[in-house]
């Protein structure tokens, strides 16, 4: 599995920003980032946290840091599916 197999849909655009994530129809990630704290779940919200941090944004992410935040996620769902 690498990173680039995962997709994400943005389910909501802020207060909180978050994701789903899928490997083809099939949900294997929660992203959510609130109140400066982003972390990601396997495979949905209440699962097994791969990923955490704190951001710039609050309950959006300042555009410097979204896609190293996102890429990071998907790297960390990857390598727990793997």
């Amino acid at each position: 599995m690498t990173p680039d197999e995962i997709r994400l849909e943005r389910t909501c655009g802020a207060c909180p920003e978050q994701y789903d994530a899928f490997v083809g129809d099939m949900q294997v990630g929660y992203l959510r980032l609130r109140h400066g704290y982003f972390r990601v779940e396997v495979p949905d919200s209440g699962g097994v946290t791969v990923y955490e941090t704190t951001t710039i944004g609050d309950g959006i992410f300042a555009d410097s840091e979204r896609d190293y935040h996102l890429d990071q996620a998907r790297a960390a769902i990857a390598a727990r599916l793997t």
